[in-house]
């Protein structure tokens, strides 16, 4: 069991860093698209440098896609959330009452003073309770293939589509909210793996905000609080901005 215990906690940080890196490059990506829509000063101070920031746009566009294919992938042989739910749901033994204290002792060295009462509130999970997390994974997985698949493997990691129009047809089935939407869910699916496996809690998807918009309009009253999105949404907002501040005059 500790051999597949380390299996899962290794897999679940595989999965935190491919999700957290789709999630950086595509919100850096986006609140730069819309705050330079939207402030003219932005605009032409990043119109001094187009080609490096249509570069650098371009490229974080690119990696979103390519790191959602790697996390969607449905070889359990390669490092995905299908191999990730695949090693929780054969065992789940490394979820028992017993496995969770053992990582507590672990990280505590007094551990066995308040492990007793600790552990009557712990969840232990059964075969349900993956399988409906199979399901989420499904939904998402289903979304992935339909819409951004063919735009990642036809233009961003192969070139099958050259023709400028097949490229605008395949970018068309694109939905932004859609697709914040999907990014934000790995963070809310690893969070309830971590809280499963180091402190005994249901695996619930909690809400999490996920617009653009709105997280520029409506910060979190704490920064330290908020979530990886809303940090990247006001850093990239507030670099870009300070160019603003330098930008040559409206001509």
């Amino acid at each position: 069991m500790a051999n597949k215990s380390l299996e899962f906690k290794r897999e679940l940080e595989v999965f935190r860093t491919e999700g957290d890196a789709a999630v950086q490059f595509f919100y850096i990506w986006q609140t730069v698209n819309i705050v330079a829509s939207k402030d003219r000063s932005v605009y032409r101070a990043l119109n001094q440098a187009p080609l490096f920031w249509n570069t650098s746009l371009g490229a974080l566009q690119s990696a979103t896609l390519v790191t959602l294919g790697r996390v969607f992938d449905p070889d359990p042989n390669n490092h995905s959330i299908t191999r990730l739910l695949g090693i929780a749901h054969r065992n789940l033994d490394i979820f028992s009452k017993d496995a969770l204290a053992e990582r507590k002792r672990e990280l505590s060295t007094n551990a066995d003073q308040w492990l007793p009462e600790y552990l009557k509130s712990v969840y232990v999970p059964d075969g349900e309770d993956f399988r409906r997390l199979k399901r989420h994974v499904a939904i998402r997985r289903r979304i992935y293939e339909e819409s951004y698949r063919p735009l990642r493997h036809q233009v961003f990691a192969h070139r099958s589509a050259s023709d400028s129009f097949d490229v605008s047809a395949l970018f068309a089935k694109t939905n932004i909210r859609e697709l914040q939407l999907l990014l934000v869910f790995l963070r809310r699916m690893h969070e309830a793996l971590w809280q499963l496996f180091f402190n005994g809690l249901k695996p619930t998807l909690r809400p999490a905000r996920y617009s653009v918009n709105q997280i520029r309009e409506q910060p979190s009253s704490s920064i330290r609080q908020s979530q990886l999105q809303e940090r990247l949404t006001h850093e990239a907002e507030s670099v870009v901005r300070s160019l603003g501040k330098n930008a040559p005059p409206n001509t």
